[in-house]
């Protein structure tokens, strides 16, 4: 069969609206209602970091509701597409009718509380129709995570692409994302299916499996590099690269250096091994990382090339491991609703701690996001934005080496 007979392209479709709703927003929301509104970063971070504490209990809760969801769920999956678009619509698009922080959070807890619900209803329809075998896993996720991958390119680069071209580039990106979300809803409604058996698999369950628990460790800390990056990717490029109007072009080369790679990383994986791929890719994370905390003003065309290389290593990260932990939930847990609700908890939870550990630091340092920032903090800045990620890609490389799969002599994605 071939793919569009699989409906394949439905699913890169829908995962490349999920995707555009995710780590761009975290990149451009908070320093647009810094801009626009003079929130102060120390108060989004701490609201940022409030919301993730929701996830904890929404999450699991989530993918409960998820296992549970039968002749219900194209209706309810639809319903949460719609909830997505107007939340996108209210953050960008939409005056705030009371205090832009408080508006700020009544959005971006829709917008995420969507996301998440379609995120782990996707993920665990994926497991439903890939099977048990590796194969189908490797077709699927080689179009379902090339569309996010492109869904991610083209929301990083739609905002400053409009900008100079129309008055409120914000507002306009956020309408073509909802009538694109529309159409997503309508291609993928035949998909949605009910539970794949009767029984559901308890979370104490999910959780009891070895693999699974350090799948979703490895998961925590290997993600958290990419949260730190995106959150302060703006914040770099503008004040200490010193290149405004650069964002834009540097975000494209560097989702678009990740979209680009995951065929071929899977290939790599089929041949030489999930593990082993990873851990090169890893390593040229540690060195792309490492190389950008000797970059300063003026130093564009370098970090254009870091943002390739750090790319291509994400696009690893983005295609292998949610790869290898679907492979894993359609073994312990073949409804996949729990097991989804427990990977969005975790790479949510990566967002949390850069908004609320690093936003406040910087502001405590003195750094303005309109400029007039003191060396000390863009000092700061670069260390936060290169030196964490560095050092939490090394313990990621640890834990990946110690990690033991079913079948370490060959473990294809």
């Amino acid at each position: 069969m071939n793919a569009w007979s699989q409906r394949l392209p439905a699913y890169a479709l829908f995962a490349a609206i999920i995707n555009a709703a995710g780590l761009p927003i975290y990149i451009y929301a908070p320093k647009y209602y810094a801009d626009t509104y003079g929130v102060s970063l120390t108060a989004l971070g701490a609201l940022l970091a409030a919301l993730r504490l929701v996830d904890v209990v929404q999450d699991p809760a989530l993918g409960w509701v998820s296992e549970r969801l039968d002749k219900g769920k194209r209706l309810a999956v639809t319903a949460g597409v719609l909830v997505l678009a107007l939340a996108m619509l209210g953050l960008f698009a939409i005056a705030p009718p009371i205090a832009p922080l408080w508006w700020f959070g009544l959005t971006v807890t829709a917008l995420f509380s969507a996301f998440s619900f379609l995120t782990i209803n996707f993920y665990a329809q994926g497991v439903a129709k890939a099977g048990p075998g590796d194969d189908g896993h490797v077709r699927l996720a080689a179009w379902r995570e090339s569309g996010g991958l492109l869904g991610i390119c083209i929301a990083a680069i739609a905002p400053t692409a409009l900008m100079g071209l129309v008055d409120a580039p914000f507002a306009v990106f956020a309408f073509w994302f909802a009538g694109l979300a529309v159409v997503a809803a309508v291609v993928m409604w035949p998909e949605w299916k009910g539970r794949t058996q009767a029984e559901t698999t308890p979370i104490r369950t999910i959780l009891s499996d070895g693999i699974t628990r350090r799948l979703l460790l490895l998961a925590l800390v290997n993600a958290t590099p990419l949260a730190v990056s995106s959150t302060l990717f703006l914040f770099f490029v503008e004040s200490r690269l010193q290149a405004p109007g650069w964002e834009g072009p540097l975000l494209v080369l560097f989702f678009l250096a990740a979209a680009l790679s995951s065929p071929a990383w899977s290939a790599a994986a089929r041949r030489w091994g999930a593990k082993r791929v990873l851990l090169v890719a890893m390593v040229l994370a540690v060195l792309s990382f490492g190389y950008t905390l000797t970059l300063g003003a003026g130093d564009t065309v370098a970090f254009a090339v870091v943002c390739v290389l750090s790319g291509a290593s994400i696009g690893a990260d983005l295609t292998l491991l949610p790869a290898l932990f679907a492979r894993r939930m359609a073994r312990i847990s073949p409804n996949g609703g729990q097991g989804f609700g427990l990977w969005s908890l975790v790479n949510k939870l990566t967002l949390a701690f850069a908004a609320a550990a690093l936003l406040p630091l910087l502001e405590q340092a003195g750094f303005r996001s309109t400029g007039d920032s003191p060396d000390s903090a863009l000092v700061l800045l670069t260390w936060l934005y290169a030196g964490v990620p560095c050092g939490l890609k090394l313990l990621a490389i640890a834990l990946l080496a110690r990690l033991s799969l079913e079948d370490p002599q060959r473990d294809p994605i």
